[in-house]
């Protein structure tokens, strides 16, 4: 069976999509996050001010596992940088291993995400 080539360009590309992706969540959250302040300026019923402290949790700890998620790239990163400097690509290097161990974090983090989403937005719809 023949083996497949994976180069140092490879992962790179895929880690550009994921610090877009990283990047979008980032400004959706801060959008998220305003519109919890204003929803918490009109309401004074302590069943939604509890969603929405909830919410404002669950936003904060999804932007704690992009930080956490954009320094684990950034450190794959340099260290196919170095690869790199030496002429030499990932091809079995614990390199691939964590660059597929991040792309199962990163599905992972879609999924909670788009769940977070779907709440929320099911939460506006209702409070707005």
């Amino acid at each position: 069976m023949a083996k497949q080539l994976i180069f140092n360009s490879d992962l790179h590309f895929e880690h550009k999509q994921w610090r877009s992706e990283l990047d979008f969540w980032e400004d959706e959250l801060k959008s998220f996050n305003n519109r919890l302040e204003e929803l918490v300026n009109r309401w004074t019923d302590k069943d939604v001010l509890a969603q929405l402290e909830h919410f404002q949790n669950s936003f904060i700890r999804h932007g704690e596992v992009i930080d956490k998620l954009q320094h684990d790239i950034n450190v794959h990163e340099t260290n196919m940088s170095s690869l790199d400097a030496k002429g030499e690509n990932s091809l079995d290097r614990d390199h691939v291993k964590t660059h597929l161990e991040f792309r199962n974090r990163m599905e992972t983090q879609r999924q909670i995400y788009a769940n977070l989403k779907k709440d929320f937005f099911q939460f506006l719809s209702k409070y707005m």
